[in-house]
């Protein structure tokens, strides 16, 4: 259930995060990947529950970001994982994916409630892919 204080403040923007393992399935991961797909259930769920009171709904799915977690596993193996993953051939950068947050929470992206952007570098949408 959604707080007053949303409601009095007159709408606004739910940003969830989720991951292309929502899409992906990586292997060796069945809980991680169901819990991602998880969230992008829930974020079109409650976009329908909350499009009248003037609050959009929606989650970014990153692909491989150079986080902190992402970077303790060396060079070798996250050139293997980069070799299998996005075809930009890189990792994303973290403030990339605060730029898709930000224009999901802006009125540049007012028509835009219930959906998963996938910021990924093309990896879902290459068929060969693996991790």
């Amino acid at each position: 259930m959604l707080s007053l204080k949303w409601l009095r403040g007159g709408g606004g923007s739910i940003i969830n995060t989720s991951s292309v393992c929502a899409f992906i399935a990586v292997p060796n991961e069945p809980a991680y990947n169901a819990s991602k797909a998880g969230v992008v259930s829930l974020t079109r769920t409650t976009a329908i529950e909350c499009a009248k009171k003037n609050i959009r709904v929606n989650s970014i799915s990153p692909g491989l970001i150079a986080t902190p977690a992402l970077l303790k596993f060396g060079d070798e193996k996250l050139k293997e994982m980069i070799a299998g993953g996005a075809p930009i051939g890189r990792l994303g950068k973290p403030e990339e994916i605060a730029q898709v947050a930000l224009f999901l929470a802006s009125d540049e992206s007012s028509l835009i409630t219930g959906h998963s952007l996938v910021a990924d570098g093309g990896w879902c949408a290459d068929s060969h892919v693996s991790l």
